[in-house]
């Protein structure tokens, strides 16, 4: 980072993490080398994100890191969230690489309070569950694939018998806070299916006269001196193996040239379509122009928004690579919202410009 971002970022001391789950900041970040920078909303960039006047994947680029489309939301509900837990985490649990956190507003879904206790320092932790009519502020981390081996160890995942599980959550509804965008069925830490075993390690919700308490309604000191017993968490929820892949997130495609319907390509695209119809939409943000060589270019940067068609996908990682392959290498593949929230991918134009005709009712019908 140069010296104007570290004049633009906090430190660690400006979010303390004691008492649990610690203090987060106002906003969607950046943290890196023990420095908290903000990240605001920038439907025309690439990455969707800026961190001051940069696309947020060229910041990344510059350290190294993976693209925000080689990252998958996690979501934070307890001290994950913390700057300085992350920093924690870095010096204690081997993890690497800067951490993008983005703010959501989580429906149906609650932070309470686990049965049982951390073993460092005997707080009460957080664990998730479903809680209906509740609105809460969360944060989801697009991690890198890589940056979960050090999240299991701090999270338990690779103990025997482990304290919480990996699982994609579909109970309840999960928006970004800061931008548009509703992240379906994230990844997140739950309490086993099967429990510990070990009163000391239960991360199965405390039930007090028959129901979870939230985080949001009692501070630490007050949580460590409740009593209670473990109950569900009444979630739907699917255990994951292994280390989440990027493609996995989203199912769907936003497809607005060759591959739409009715277009020359579309057939391909149709083998690796789920038995979800299409679905004609507008994409908000960005323009189309034809390239001159038969085949349309998308940009962010300009237009008055695409018109295209929704895709959904029965094998997201085998469709993505066959897709990739045929779009080539004049294009990123990126995630776009879409007016109602959905999150997509889609292919963006990455080379030159010139010549290009901007087509404002979108690539022609054959």
């Amino acid at each position: 980072m140069t010296g104007s971002d570290i004049a633009a970022s906090w430190p660690d001391s400006a979010f303390p993490a004691d008492p649990y789950p610690g203090a987060r900041p106002p906003c969607s970040f950046l943290h890196v080398g023990g420095r908290t920078r903000p990240l605001a909303a920038a439907p025309s960039a690439t990455s969707g994100w800026r961190a001051a006047d940069r696309c947020l994947d060229d910041v990344l680029a510059d350290l190294g890191a993976p693209p925000l489309a080689a990252r998958v939301p996690l979501l934070a509900y307890g001290s994950n969230a913390c700057p300085s837990k992350v920093s924690w985490m870095r010096g204690e649990r081997g993890l690497t690489g800067p951490v993008v956190v983005l703010r959501v507003r989580t429906e149906g879904l609650a932070a309470v309070w686990s049965a049982g206790r951390r073993v460092v320092d005997d707080q009460r932790p957080a664990t998730l569950a479903a809680v209906p009519g509740v609105t809460e502020e969360h944060a989801v981390w697009l991690a890198a694939p890589d940056q979960f081996a050090a999240l299991d160890t701090v999270e338990g995942r690779d103990t025997e018998p482990p304290r919480y599980r990996l699982a994609r959550v579909a109970t309840g509804r999960v928006t970004l806070v800061d931008a548009a965008g509703e992240l379906d069925r994230p990844w997140a830490y739950l309490a086993p299916e099967v429990p510990t075993g070990d009163p000391r390690t239960d991360r199965r919700p405390l039930h007090v006269d028959g129901a979870p308490v939230r985080c949001a309604d009692l501070d630490q000191a007050g949580a460590v001196a409740l009593t209670g017993t473990p109950g569900p968490d009444g979630l739907d929820a699917r255990t994951v193996d292994g280390v989440p892949v990027p493609e996995q997130w989203p199912s769907r495609v936003f497809v607005y040239g060759t591959l739409m319907p009715g277009r020359r390509a579309f057939g391909m695209l149709r083998e690796h379509a789920s038995g979800v119809l299409p679905q004609p939409v507008l994409l908000p943000t960005g323009g189309v122009a034809d390239t001159g060589l038969g085949y349309p270019a998308l940009t962010l940067d300009t237009g008055d928004g695409v018109p295209g068609w929704v895709v959904e996908l029965a094998d997201p990682e085998t469709a993505l690579a066959a897709l990739d392959a045929y779009e080539g290498p004049e294009y990123a593949r990126s995630r776009v919202v879409l007016g109602d929230g959905t999150v997509c991918w889609a292919w963006v134009w990455t080379a030159a410009r010139d010549g290009h005709v901007p087509l404002p009712r979108g690539w022609p019908a054959p």
